[in-house]
């Protein structure tokens, strides 16, 4: 037997309903700035869950500002419940935007994370604002070259 197979595949209909709610999860890059560039971005908004200051340096355009360690009842109180919000962080090496959208839907907000965070945003070229806009790393030197500002 195959290492690849050493554990049955599910069967189809268990596989679609783990990669359905996988995608009701997650939101992928590419699409995101696909609907940023069309304008068609009703419906969702970015949220950016690390540091004032790492937001500071570079975030994805559009996005606001909330750190996971201040998300609660009084800082979101006039925020759509209608809207999906896109949580994201620094990278896959970082929590920050599991920990605010696990905030955030504890308060009853529908939220999705975005996949990668900022640091893969930015490794397929995509726009960042900030300071460091012209398409430098987020962070410092940490695991892999990145640091989280979490």
């Amino acid at each position: 037997m195959t290492n690849t197979l050493r554990f049955p595949a599910a069967d189809p209909a268990s596989a679609a309903a783990f990669f359905a709610a996988e995608l009701a999860f997650e939101a992928d890059p590419d699409d995101v700035v696909r609907d940023l560039k069309a304008g068609t971005t009703e419906g969702f908004q970015l949220v950016e869950t690390r540091s004032p200051e790492a937001f500071e340096r570079a975030r994805i355009p559009g996005a606001i500002n909330l750190p996971h360690w201040e998300i609660d009842g009084t800082t979101t109180a006039d925020w759509d419940r209608d809207l999906v919000y896109v949580c994201y962080c620094e990278s896959f090496e970082c929590n920050a935007a599991t920990k605010g959208a696990l905030k955030l839907s504890r308060l009853g907000f529908k939220v999705k994370r975005l996949a990668g965070g900022i640091t893969t945003w930015q490794a397929a070229g995509y726009p960042v604002e900030g300071h460091s806009a012209e398409g430098h790393p987020v962070g410092g030197a940490g695991l892999h070259g990145i640091t989280c500002d979490c």
